[in-house]
């Protein structure tokens, strides 16, 4: 096994311990070799660990991320905007006063509401749990979401309305290479978590539905590339093949689910033929993926951010579980279905309460009974708690405006990149009376700020995150973070106190705080109760649902939930929902001025909005600036050529890239990753429509046109 290191140090230790960046979560093995805080320091190398998720590979951004513990520009102390508008140095007393004395005024003039916090899906499970116990005690706020809500939440919507529970994978990861046949819906990973290709490798056949000839659907045996924003219409047109070929399960479907009927009378005017027409796929491919996925003993299907990110992401999510339910495919040992979540912890970052409408345990902020649960837990009144606030992208818009926040928190977060309509975003950012960011590196939203506290990077910190099997794993530290960072627990804690919160309510020692969120969480659909530090520190996997012993309150040692749904579905009555569901168009249409599609997604070498991998030389040299993928064909409509710089308009923006020429691009579509920050954000072109259950933007279809770049384009800047 190798190992990646820019020197020859002397180890002086090994921690075991999981990589930064996806859902996978991939174990690794950290080696602490010099004690030298220096920026050019090389402290930390890294290696694979034979963790299941993994099994001993990582990519290369695994590979490389100690580089981002020192990267040159590092936040070692806190800043504060000076008189002349620029960001100096300060000591923590003055910023945490400086904070909290103008988030009292902002509360004293405006309400509780004019204050807001926006979260990540990369913070641990304690730092989520306690930025929403700040949020809604310390600010009395309903205002807090987080940049998930941009991931995963369609898929949790519909898993939600259709097993009574959310959980990304409800199986093991490894149990994907035992199938026969894969279903990818919209999911890239070859890209996005190359690790789990060695499981997808094993299982016999792959299907890949994606408008781009990716590099997952090149190692498929069926590839469908349907035009972006049709997903929903083939879905129902599989499902209504299975039902008129007599390919789906007749008897599981009677005696597991409830609603087939209803959400067949939407896929019956499906057709094989009016499907093509729609989506462009061949009446004899969606047939043939139908027979494949029907014909497998053990199969999956599994949808992706492809699939998810639309005004009626839900809907389309929705589809794929209806078509997975006929099939008889969830709760059947070596089949189901199961969603690809994309942040590090975006499983365990929605579960215990940074999102606008959810509170710790998977508890909803509306039930009555878990507001009662929450409140006596924490001690308050369940009048104190308040209740449902905006989600992410109408709560960023909101910022600055009449009857919306004035001040704005944000932790683990950088929207100025991620947020759909980034240049809108970017301006109501400006107009906020007061921004404070939270980060380890300069991003692009802290360069915004007024007030930047230097916070903790994942080797530094010791907590647990849940990847997207719903496995908890310890986060360990490996070194010592810069003198003058602090954790992100420990930020809450003082801020806190300064608003006039008891210290006691806001521990900042993680494993506290983890005994606090098992307590809280005992009862909820995500029950973390029966774990503890001990029993991840033994090694043992534990998945939620966990809970304590009934019998024996002081036992913890429920084995944990590997795999859901074997017994029955979440629902009160045991069976699974179909969801009624129906294709719809998306929120843009095409038209003379914008005659194209543009979709975003990631690229191999970055990760999210690129704020870690950019810092990276090596990643930089893989990937060193915006590309827009473009078939030849339409580059030359365009009158755009490989290598040349390109704008790509719409009606909200416009992005400044290089072109690639990718002959097997669909000629109706152009690709853009959303990594880069300036002129070069995706999220530039991207469009304000939200899913009505879910809010989640619509990142995946947005018209748009490409024309050569004018003079010192290249220089230019639409926003930060």
């Amino acid at each position: 096994m190798s190992e990646r290191t820019a020197s020859h140090p002397v180890p002086l230790g090994q921690v075991t311990t999981h990589c930064p960046y996806c859902a996978l979560q991939c174990g690794t093995k950290l080696r602490a070799t010099g004690a030298d805080d220096g920026p050019d320091a090389a402290p930390v190398t890294v290696e694979p660990d034979d963790f299941p998720v993994n099994e001993g590979g990582l990519c290369q951004k695994g590979w490389t991320a100690p580089a981002v513990l020192r990267a040159p520009d590092r936040l070692r102390a806190p800043l504060l905007r000076d008189a002349a508008a620029q960001l100096v140095a300060t000591s923590w007393e003055r910023a945490l006063d400086t904070v909290a004395a103008r988030l009292r005024e902002v509360r004293a003039a405006h309400g509780p509401d004019a204050v807001a916090v926006f979260g990540g899906g990369g913070l641990t499970n304690e730092k989520a749990y306690l930025l929403g116990k700040f949020a809604r005690l310390a600010l009395g706020t309903s205002q807090i979401d987080y940049n998930g809500r941009f991931c995963m939440s369609s898929a949790a919507a519909a898993g939600t309305a259709a097993f009574g529970l959310d959980r990304g994978l409800p199986f093991p990861v490894a149990d994907l290479g035992q199938a026969e046949v894969i279903l990818l819906a919209g999911a890239n990973p070859a890209e996005t978590m190359p690790p789990l290709m060695r499981h997808l490798r094993r299982a016999d056949r792959m299907i890949v539905i994606d408008p781009r000839r990716t590099p997952t659907a090149e190692r498929a045996a069926l590839h469908l590339a349907p035009a972006p924003g049709t997903d929903l219409a083939l879905a129902l047109g599989m499902l209504h093949i299975a039902v008129t070929e007599g390919l789906y399960d007749r008897e599981a479907v009677e005696r597991r689910t409830a609603g087939f009927e209803a959400a067949w009378r939407h896929a019956a005017a499906w057709w094989p033929e009016r499907v093509e027409r729609v989506t462009g796929v061949p009446v004899s491919r969606q047939r043939e993926a139908v027979r494949m996925l029907a014909g497998a003993r053990r199969a999956y299907v599994l949808t992706g951010r492809g699939a998810e990110q639309h005004s009626k992401g839900t809907e389309t999510v929705g589809a794929f579980i209806n078509l997975a339910l006929a099939l008889g495919l969830p709760g059947r040992p070596g089949s189901g279905y199961g969603c690809l979540t994309g942040q590090g912890n975006g499983q365990g970052g929605r579960e215990h309460g940074q999102k606008a409408d959810q509170l710790p345990g998977y508890r909803s902020i509306t039930d009555p009974g878990d507001r009662a649960h929450v409140a006596r837990a924490w001690g308050v009144a369940p009048e104190r708690l308040p209740g449902p606030g905006r989600s992410a992208f109408e709560l960023l818009d909101a910022l600055g405006t009449n009857g919306g926040p004035r001040a704005l928190l944000v932790f683990g977060s950088n929207p100025v990149v991620s947020a759909p309509a980034s240049a809108r975003v970017a301006r109501r950012l400006a107009d906020l009376d007061l921004l404070v960011v939270a980060d380890f590196v300069p991003s692009e939203t802290a360069r915004l700020a007024d007030v930047v506290l230097p916070v903790l990077q994942w080797a530094e910190e010791e907590g647990t995150l849940t990847n997207l099997e719903g496995r908890v794993l310890r986060r360990r530290r490996a070194v010592p973070p810069p003198p003058e960072a602090r954790s992100d627990l420990t930020v809450l804690r003082e801020l806190a106190v300064r608003l006039g919160e008891p210290a006691d309510r806001y521990p900042d020692e993680p494993r506290l705080v983890f005994e606090e969120l098992r307590r809280v969480s005992r009862g909820g659909k995500a029950d973390y109760s029966g774990i503890t530090y001990a029993r991840l520190d033994a090694g043992e996997a534990l998945y939620w649902p966990c809970p304590q012993s009934p019998e024996d309150p002081g036992d913890p040692a429920h084995p944990g939930t590997p795999r859901m749904f074997l017994d029955g579905f979440a629902h009160p009555d045991g069976r699974a929902r179909f969801q009624e569901v129906d294709h719809r168009e998306p929120a843009d249409t095409l038209d003379d001025d914008f005659p194209l599609w543009a979709t975003t997604g990631r690229l191999l070498a970055h990760y999210q909005s690129g704020s870690q991998t950019r810092r990276v030389p090596e990643l930089v040299r893989a990937a060193p600036e915006p590309i827009v993928e473009i078939h030849p064909d339409t580059a030359a409509r365009a009158g755009v050529e490989e290598g040349g710089l390109a704008w790509v308009r719409s009606a909200r923006g416009r992005v400044t890239a290089r072109v690639r020429l990718v002959p097997t691009l669909r000629t109706d579509t152009v690709f853009l990753p959303f990594h880069y920050p300036g002129d070069g954000r995706a999220n530039l072109v991207t469009g304000t429509a939200l899913d009505p259950r879910s809010r989640m933007p619509e990142f995946k279809v947005s018209a748009v046109r490409v024309e050569p770049a004018g003079p010192g384009a290249a220089g230019e800047d639409t926003g930060p």
